[in-house]
């Protein structure tokens, strides 16, 4: 009877631990209790294909090769070879490193795709200020997750109305093993190993382990997992901070008409970045079965990431000396390409500084992320089945200190520039940068940063077995969370000194380098014991281009006594710009229709969401009695706005065994997610018109964004020719409705002058983000084939074509994504090989205008040798092509950013028994 033939099948997938939660899995994905133990590449490979054939809906699954064993040192790693999905290794536009952090799928960034961890959402922090305060996605970064935890990963390509909603392109579901999985009553493994960093020169320990114990009876079973992982990296770069234009009406268009409103940079930097990296954490799963129908499972998981860094660049500082073409004027011959000024010197004139140089130290920086949930699996009857979850999670992201200094450099010395297309420029100030300076130009930066990110849920599922015709089953549930995002806290410090009694003092700027404390007792800076060092002799070796490189540097101890003297007072520098906060209260209820028939399966369901928003924003307050003062950074008011929306999912899925080896898919939903944290609720900084009756101007977050949705069509045909070989195209089509993009709003704000003390409504044109259209489009190739006994090949090809409503980029949409990939594996020997292809994509907007990250590749190799049956050695190379990672503006004649990060060689001996 096929409810009976259901009730075997889920039975199976749980023993194989990957099906955590009814509305992540399917009820017929594992078809042989053979197959419960994989070992090595092949075997991987045969069981994630078995999973992708059986499913109703599209997958692509990755599946561990032993306990603690998946392919990548990253999760996000062995993702970026998945037809369809692409990876970048950073969360905003802060430049890529060395690691993958975020993922995305079908041409769209990474805030549209949901990261599942058995089946529930997972609270992220992040290390990085800028990630914290500033542009704040919904993404979660898999630098947090590590690879020796996993199972299996599933990628949902099509949606149904039992998976939870929140991704627009699909969803990622990692899932971990279960005690009572294992065969063994008693099972252990560890890793012992390091990692060489070749551009930071340091090698560093690895550590995971994992114990699993269950009873005879196959009734309990405890597993414990453990990880820790440090790493050092460093990033050799150059950073064009932005551009800017010769003004229409100024002087240097006055004389030299060819420069009116041509785009030059505002600064040339050398900069170069150095972390250490130092990850902990732990799973913990018990599992209980007091009855034969009735299972019990508590799951706990915790990840911390220490991430203190040092970031210092040397920067000729072009706006300052050609200040919008009312400040000097380059000297004949310069050169304008693309109405971009690419070549440009300029002669020193004494009192003009034409250089900075910024040093932030942040020693304390880290992020985490944990959850525990508990399950509970009941068959009530062989008709019914019942799954119910609880849970919570938490990330938090932290910079509780930066310690910084910016020097005034280049003063009276010249300097000049020639970009070179996406290649590094050639730039110069005329002065010797390994020489120390001590012109303290200011002090900036945030700290007492924290953010938390936490959700709440409950959920309970049910599937009943009809067995009547078609109709096998039908699936069920409710489920509702609460989700938070939250700045408390962000002082913005400054200039300014500390006396005896820990209160602020001004800063004495007639003498830059003293500071009092107080009135008796100046403290000369230059008293502070300070040696300077310089950038590594090799910095920069891989990037090409003629720029200063051996560059003085403070220690960050050193910054310390600087910094110790600033102002950080917690009140009058509490910058509210940096603080924000959002709630949401999300409720769902869904219904799904499972059917069978001779050759076909599918389903078809409906998921009802109901979200409800609570969102602070801070907003300017200058001349409202009501403002909120005391802060160095201007009156503000805090502001909430709430919302309510309702939205319905519907969901169709039909597969179709064309033959015994061939199977087609055709998919139809709708889908949705919620705009980004700072998108909602990032600080509202306005301009008042500057008379009574007139349109004021601003900028900031927008909390009246509506969530985004898209209607999605997808069709597929997979040819299973051979064992372990695969030949599969599909095409997807997704048309996404309140895409989130960035223009300009009207919306209406009290404003008080002079002539309306008691306030008025007033017009104000706000560059703000916006609810917009969009359309993405493309296909996707896979090919997978052994080759004899023991080699083995795999390609994927995806093309996307994306634009927002009037013809924009849409953010995160590469044309281009291609892997290519071969394997050899015999009884004691392994080894893979695999290039990774992504062209270039926009990144977004970064201090105001467009900023594209341009192709990338990669190449990992892997070796493997099983000394024993109880002892395996592998050598792993990352970024054996030493990647260069280049970044533009508006064209590929305004270059942003070219960095590169080095290789990374992972040795590790595996043990188990």
């Amino acid at each position: 009877m096929n409810h009976r033939k259901s009730i075997l099948s889920a039975a199976i997938v749980a023993s194989l631990g990957f099906a955590a939660q009814a509305h992540a899995q399917e009820t017929d994905t594992a078809t042989d209790l053979d197959t419960v133990t994989v070992v090595g590449i092949r075997g991987s490979m045969e069981k994630s294909l078995d999973v992708k054939r059986e499913a109703k809906s599209h997958v692509e699954v990755v599946t561990a090769e032993d306990i603690g064993k998946m392919p990548d040192k990253n999760i996000a790693d062995s993702l970026q070879r998945v037809s369809g999905v692409t990876v970048s290794s950073a969360g905003a536009n802060e430049g890529g490193f060395d690691e993958n952090d975020r993922v995305s799928m079908r041409g769209t960034n990474p805030s549209l795709t949901q990261t599942l961890f058995n089946g529930h959402n997972i609270a992220s922090g992040d290390w990085f200020v800028l990630n914290q305060t500033g542009t704040v996605g919904r993404s979660v970064s898999y630098t947090l997750l590590p690879s020796e935890l996993v199972s299996q990963i599933v990628v949902h390509k099509t949606s149904q109305a039992s998976l939870v909603e929140g991704g627009v392109a699909g969803s990622v579901d990692i899932i971990t093993r279960k005690p009572l999985e294992f065969a063994e009553n008693l099972t252990a493994e560890a890793s012992i190993g390091a990692v060489y960093s070749d551009l930071p020169d340091k090698t560093e320990p690895q550590f995971s382990g994992l114990l699993n114990w269950k009873n005879d009876a196959n009734t309990f079973g405890v597993m414990v997992q453990a990880f820790s992982e440090e790493r050092s990296l460093r990033r050799d770069g150059q950073e064009i901070l932005g551009y800017e234009q010769v003004g229409a009406d100024s002087a240097l268009a006055a004389t030299n008409p060819d420069l009116a409103g041509v785009w030059y940079p505002t600064m040339i930097g050398s900069a170069l970045f150095e972390q250490k990296r130092k990850r902990t954490g732990g799973l913990i799963d018990l599992q209980f079965k007091p009855l034969d129908n009735l299972t019990l499972d508590l799951n706990a998981f915790v990840s911390n990431q220490d991430a203190e860094n040092y970031n210092r660049n040397y920067l000729l500082w072009v706006t300052h000396f050609l200040a919008q073409g009312n400040g000097q004027a380059p000297n004949p011959g310069y050169v304008v390409r693309n109405g971009t000024l690419v070549q440009a010197d300029f002669d020193p004139v004494a009192g003009t500084t034409y250089g900075v140089y910024d040093q932030i130290s942040r020693p304390d920086s880290s992020a985490d992320s944990s959850y525990v949930s508990f399950d509970a699996d009941w068959d009530v009857s062989d008709k019914l089945s019942l799954k119910g979850q609880i849970g919570t999670s938490r990330g938090t992201g932290e910079t509780p200190t930066q310690d910084v200094a910016e020097w005034n450099v280049g003063v009276g010395s010249g300097g000049g520039w020639g970009l070179n297309g996406v290649g590094a420029a050639d730039w110069y100030v005329g002065e010797d940068t390994s020489a120390q300076t001590t012109s303290l130009g200011w002090i900036f930066g945030y700290q007492d940063v924290k953010v938390e990110d936490k959700e709440d849920w409950a959920q309970l599922d049910g599937e009943y077995f009809i067995d009547s015709g078609a109709m096998t089953s039908l699936q069920f549930g409710l489920r509702y969370a609460e989700h938070s995002r939250e700045s408390k806290t962000a002082t913005g410090q400054g200039p300014g000194c500390i006396d005896a009694n820990g209160n602020a003092v001004p800063f004495d700027w007639s003498q830059a380098n003293w500071c009092p404390v107080g009135t008796d007792s100046p403290l000369d800076l230059d008293n502070i014991p300070v040696s300077s060092h310089n950038y590594p002799g090799n910095f920069a070796d891989g990037l090409g281009g003629s720029f200063p490189r051996d560059i003085w540097y403070l220690t960050p101890e050193q910054l310390a006594e600087y910094n110790r003297l600033t102002n950080r007072n917690p009140v009058t520098r509490s910058d509210w710009a940096g603080i924000y906060a959002l709630e949401e209260k999300s409720s769902a209820a869904y219904v799904q229709l499972n059917m069978e028939g001779d050759r076909w399966s599918g389903n078809v369901g409906l998921r009802f969401v109901r979200t409800e928003e609570r969102i602070h924003n801070n907003i300017s307050g200058t001349g409202d009695p009501d403002a909120v003062t005391g802060s160095d950074f201007g009156p503000y008011v805090p502001v909430i706005t709430e919302h309510t929306y309702n939205d319905l999912l519907p969901s169709v899925n039909f597969k179709y065994e064309v033959s015994d080896d061939m199977v087609a898919r055709l998919a139809v939903s709708r889908t949705m997610t919620r705009p980004d944290y700072s998108a909602l609720a990032g600080a509202i900084s306005l301009s008042p018109p500057s008379t009574d009756g007139g349109i004021g101007s601003g900028s900031g977050g927008n909390p009246d964004l509506e969530p985004i949705l898209s209607t999605n069509f997808d069709a597929s045909l997979e040819w299973y020719f051979a064992p372990r070989a695969l030949l599969a195209g599909s095409v997807f089509y997704m048309d996404l409705k309140n895409y989130v993009g960035y223009g300009h709003v009207t919306q209406q704000y009290m404003t008080y002058s002079t002539t309306t003390p008691q306030g008025y409504l007033a017009d104000y044109v706000l560059t703000v983000p916006y609810n917009t259209d969009g359309k993405v489009k493309g296909f996707e190739l896979t090919y997978e084939q052994p080759i004899g006994e023991y080699f083995g090949i795999n390609a994927n090809y995806t093309y996307a074509d994306a634009e927002e409503k009037g013809g924009g980029d849409l953010v995160g949409t590469s044309k281009n994504t291609y892997n290519i990939g071969g394997y050899f594996e015999n009884d004691r020997f392994n080894a893979r090989i695999n290039y990774t292809f992504r062209s270039s994509f926009y990144s977004g907007l970064d201090r105001a205008t467009a900023y594209y990250q341009d192709d990338t590749d990669v190449v990992n190799v892997s070796l493997g040798y099983k000394v024993a049956d109880w002892m395996t050695v592998t050598l792993d190379g990352l970024n054996l092509n030493e990647p260069k990672l280049k970044y533009y503006a508006l064209n590929k004649d305004q270059p942003r950013s070219i960095y590169q990060n080095g290789r990374q060689y992972y040795l590790n001996f595996r043990f188990k028994f």
